[in-house]
């Protein structure tokens, strides 16, 4: 297997494992049976092939083509594009391919395909592949062959991408007439079809393949005789009168059910109205109430989406509302009830859009532009009515609530309801429900869904459809705690490191240092610990001991060995006498080897905080409240929802609490139960923010009990997100600051890493050829570093500590807890840890590497003001006791390469802001 080349594209691409899976099984594929590459074969060499890879792949039943035809199927939203443009790398770099054909199966995925594989587009699939850098694939498309044809032979790009919209063909073919692309080009002498029936390594790729069975167009197309088909799809089965016929040809099936395991979607679930029954309700009120309570849903996600985006300073999702109607008729009928006064007072008049085929010309011109653009917050648009589903291709990722209202079995309703909104706006679940969950309302087909999601073959529940043993590389995990190199040098290690690297063969071979104890015997040992105990305490008495440094002088090692001798257990007298008798114990070589051997093995890191002094002013600025977005609606009943997998039940309530004889005090009452929120110091601002809110809700509540309903059954919704806004204005000033170093120095952290069982100790110097998984790997062989192992994030931290290890007399990566240091991103106060810290003969250096794409980002800006800012208090503090001063540094990952010496580094210095910092 090519593994090499599949590591290397996964890791650039940056694929999920699922994707990494499929590509693999493909470089499998062509390893057991290579004469899939062979061009020209005859019949029995196609079922060879298909013999060879039965043995591969249980699940191969028969190719189901005239070709060897693979198909790989992805559920929804975990990246179908990106696989094919893996796909295509590989197959270019391991195997000299470079003749594509991109079947798409309507109008809107062709231009999607399109636009995805032309370079510097959002979502460009090639992104980080080095050999399409200066020239990227040409790309010929169903629109400019004919043109571009008579180019074939200038072309500068190794590869060429042909896409295709298979719709376009079948229509010609139904017409009685052949195809455009079987007509003669008077610029090759032949038609396209033939010239690319005739390329030697034509590679077919199908997009939702389970569009191209039994179909004219596909027959015309199984006469291309490609190389192979490399089919994908999120349902692999075709419809038929006894039900759904599954494919033949499937060799990675990553069903529904295990990317909301993996959460790579959103969590599915349908939602009701408790104790609702449609029998007692005419269809037309059974349809309103389900809007209803669909734009009550609607309303309630935006605002937790935004108080989501507000509290994690993040993007800003503006979700929207899908309704499914009957036919073009019902469509329009709805359109006219959503946008009518009777519809919550007309909010939502120009909010709405029909897309369908009723539309022509300018108006249809402005359907699609406002359908491509609804995930614009710019955009107005928070109701799509559509007539048979919104088909594949069209990617969103804010579609949060759908209201069906077409008659459709509870399978059909879910697989098709729920295909087009399960893309996550983050591209991972964020730990808040209402962010990560689809809401289908379905009050008068509630039970029915549920029922059918838990039978054993629901899409939902089922697990996988794949019988292959479990994967060779699927290893059990473990955890592993790390002690720095100074125990070892003691003799103090527990051998935690040692039992990591036992199945690594021999003891050279596990990256582990050899090292030779200080202290051999039991009586020196358990000295050495007592003395560490002591040396501990001296941590917080700065003034004696400023640095691990000062610990060395005589007459300190004297009171060391003093306190150690009062901490030691009396030593029993021995019966042994004379040459047998144990050497007596030398205290004060113990104290001195111990505290030589802590200075050598360690890097002092003084514990430091900015303490506000004089009056200390608190609270928050007042200011404008944002309500653009917010426009929660009445509740006449609570709705219920229950999730489809994991079958976890929530509710909208709408039962009403405490009646506030003043409208303000139902936000004020809840503000109040926030623990930083005081409410003799903040009365003014609560009411003020409160009355701003009551304001907005009169604004479109025209009746006085609506806004009293939505302030009762909303109230903590309403707080939680004006509790949001009161963070980014939240102050606090002090007279003077005065930093405070508690500690000169502080022990050394113990890591705790997860590794697979087995896994063995890489070493640093050599070059990852899985750099996607780095993480999981643990390194050593190292010489320079406090500690014998160390894991990285990422390739660029290893080749920096092959810098590092050259360059600095000691360094390593700190644990969490080692500086405690804090940055504060939204309302958030994190830790944060750098990448590592290194001392050399003349200062001691705090370095972050970081993408370059990433070095703007509000988070990386944070994280470098708090350890700048650190650096810059440890700086003054080290001048004033003759201590290596420290820097920080901020370094991009491109440059970080062998050839660069530590010192050159140093221009990448980031220098405190204000050493008066708030902390």
């Amino acid at each position: 297997m090519s593994q090499r080349e599949v590591n290397a594209i996964a890791g650039r691409l940056s694929l999920r494992p699922p994707q990494t899976e499929s590509l693999a099984k493909l470089a499998r594929a062509i390893e057991a049976a290579p004469a899939m590459l062979k061009h020209d074969r005859d019949a029995a060499e196609v079922a060879a092939v298909l013999a060879a890879l039965k043995n591969q792949f249980p699940t191969l039943q028969d190719f189901e083509r005239d070709f060897p035809s693979l198909c790989f199927a992805l559920a929804t939203g975990v990246g179908k594009t990106r696989l094919m443009g893996a796909f295509i790398s590989y197959l270019f770099q391991a195997h000299g391919i470079k003749h594509f054909f991109v079947l798409a199966p309507n109008l809107t995925i062709y231009d999607k395909l399109i636009t995805d594989f032309t370079p510097n587009t959002p979502k460009y699939v090639f992104k980080g592949i080095a050999d399409f850098a200066a020239y990227p694939p040409e790309i010929i498309t169903g629109d400019n062959y004919e043109e571009r044809a008579q180019a074939l032979g200038d072309l500068l790009s190794p590869v060429t991408i042909n896409i295709f919209n298979i719709s376009k063909i079948n229509s010609e073919v139904r017409g009685g007439k052949a195809p455009r692309i079987k007509r003669l080009s008077e610029y090759i002498g032949q038609s396209y079809f033939d010239y690319l029936a005739g390329l030697p390594d034509l590679v077919l790729l199908m997009d939702e393949s389970h569009r191209y069975r039994a179909t004219s167009g596909v027959r015309a197309i199984n006469e291309l005789k490609p190389l192979i088909g490399l089919e994908l799809s999120a349902t692999p089965f075709v419809e038929s009168s006894k039900g759904p016929v599954p494919f033949k040809n499937v060799v990675m099936d990553y069903p529904l059910a295990r990317a909301m395991e993996d959460g790579f979607v959103k969590e599915p679930a349908v939602v009701t109205q408790r104790n609702f029954d449609a029998r007692n309700m005419p269809p037309d009120e059974v349809e309103r109430v389900k809007l209803q309570d669909g734009v009550r849903l609607h309303e309630a996600t935006k605002v937790e989406l935004k108080t989501y985006a507000r509290s994690n300073g993040v993007k800003e999702v503006k979700p929207f509302m899908l309704v499914i109607a009957r036919d073009t008729t019902h469509a329009g009928a709805l359109l006219a009830l959503l946008q009518s006064d009777a519809f919550f007072g007309g909010r939502y008049r120009h909010k709405v859009i029909q897309v369908d085929s009723s539309k022509s010309g300018a108006d249809e011109e402005e359907m699609i532009r406002r359908l491509l653009a609804v995930e614009s917050v710019d955009e107005p648009t928070e109701i799509v009515i559509h007539v048979n589903m919104l088909k594949e291709g069209w990617d969103v990722t804010n579609l949060y609530t759908i209201v069906p209202l077409r008659a459709a079995n509870a399978r059909t309703l879910v697989e098709q309801s729920i295909g087009r909104g399960l893309r996550l706006p983050y591209g991972k679940r964020t730990g808040v429900d209402a962010v990560d969950r689809l809401n289908i309302i379905a009050h008068d087909r509630f039970q029915e869904i549920i029922d059918d999601a838990n039978r054993a073959d629901s899409p939902i529940k089922l697990k996988t459809l794949i019988l292959e043993a479990p994967d060779a590389g699927d290893e059990r995990m473990q955890s592993v705690t790390v002690q720095p190199n100074l125990a070892g040098a003691l003799g103090l290690n527990q051998g935690a490191e040692a039992s990591l690297a036992s199945g690594a063969g021999q003891p050279a071979s596990s990256g582990l240092p050899v090292v030779t104890p200080v202290f051999t015997t039991s009586h020196e040992r358990q000295a050495a610990h007592v003395v560490m105990e002591v040396l501990a305490g001296y941590e917080v008495r700065p003034q004696d001991a400023p640095t691990r440094q000062a610990l060395l002088r005589p007459e300190l090692q004297a009171r060391i060995a003093e306190a150690v001798k009062e901490k030691l257990p009396p030593v029993q007298a021995s019966l042994l006498t004379g040459d047998d008798a144990p050497p007596e114990l030398d205290l004060a070589d113990v104290v001195r080897r111990t505290v030589e051997e802590a200075v050598k093995q360690s890097i002092d890191i003084p514990r430091i905080a900015v303490v506000p002094k004089g009056d200390i002013t608190s609270g928050f600025k007042p200011f404008t409240l944002d309500v653009s977005g917010l426009h929660l609606q009445p509740k006449d009943r609570s709705l219920v929802g229950q999730t489809l997998r994991t079958h976890e039940q929530f509710t909208l309530s709408a039962q009403s609490g405490r009646t506030e004889h003043r409208l303000e005090d139902y936000i004020v009452h809840a503000l109040i139960d926030y623990d930083d929120i005081d409410y003799t110091t903040h009365a003014g601002l609560l009411y003020d923010l409160a009355g701003q809110m009551v304001a907005h809700l009169q604004s479109y509540l025209p009746v006085a009990d609506e806004v009293r309903n939505v302030l009762d059954l909303d109230r903590q919704l309403i707080a939680k997100n004006i509790h949001a806004q009161m963070m980014s204005h939240f102050h606090e000033a002090a007279t003077e600051y005065e930093v405070v170093v508690s500690r000169g120095f502080t022990a050394l952290k113990e890591p705790t890493y997860t590794v697979g069982a087995g896994q063995p100790v890489r070493d640093y110097r050599h070059t990852v050829d899985e750099p996607s998984r780095i993480k999981q790997m643990v390194f050593g062989h190292f010489s320079r570093c406090l500690y014998p192992l160390q894991k990285f994030d990422s390739d660029t931290e290893r080749r920096f500590a092959v810098i590092l290890e050259r360059d600095a007399d000691k360094w390593f990566k700190p644990a969490k807890g080692q500086f405690q240091v804090f940055y504060k991103l939204g309302v958030e106060q994190s830790e944060y840890v750098p990448d590592f810290v290194a001392e050399t003969a003349h200062f001691v250096l705090m370095v972050e590497t970081k993408a370059r794409n990433e070095l703007g980002s509000d988070e990386v800006k944070a994280k470098t003001e708090a350890g700048a800012v650190w650096c810059g208090h440890a700086a003054d503090h080290a001048r004033k006791i003759g201590a290596k001063p420290w820097k920080y540094l901020l370094i991009p990952h491109d440059l970080v390469t062998e050839d660069k010496r530590l010192v050159d580094f140093l221009a990448f210095e980031i220098s405190a802001p204000s050493l008066r910092a708030v902390p």
